[in-house]
């Protein structure tokens, strides 16, 4: 999931490059201040994602963690049934959020 991530972002990050310095630097040197402005829209652009993409993971480590609590919560303390029992609807719920912050809370989107 890592290198997927990875991969989409390079390939994402210089799709945007081609695309801004048509835009914004057609014909252009490297040195020209057409470029730098294309290189800070970037820059602010790849920030912002990524910021984007850290409370994404927050987020879903937020969800795992309530749903695992609950979880034990409605199955140990009310019910009386063991952790993870087939009988306790809420194990559902908690092996759902493992796997949402085990695999696809890794890419952030």
């Amino acid at each position: 999931m890592g290198v997927g991530v990875a991969g989409m972002a390079v390939l994402g990050l210089g799709g945007l490059y081609i695309i801004f310095k048509h835009y914004f630097a057609p014909g252009a040197s490297l040195n020209s201040a057409e470029m730098i402005q294309t290189i800070e829209v970037l820059t602010g652009f790849s920030l912002g994602a990524e910021s984007i993409a850290l409370f994404a993971r927050v987020g879903g480590g937020i969800y795992t963690k309530a749903a695992d609590v609950g979880a034990d919560l409605v199955g140990k303390v009310e019910a009386g049934i063991p952790e993870d029992d087939p009988r306790n609807p809420a194990t559902i719920a908690d092996n759902v959020g493992d796997n949402v912050g085990d695999v696809a809370g890794m890419n952030g989107c």
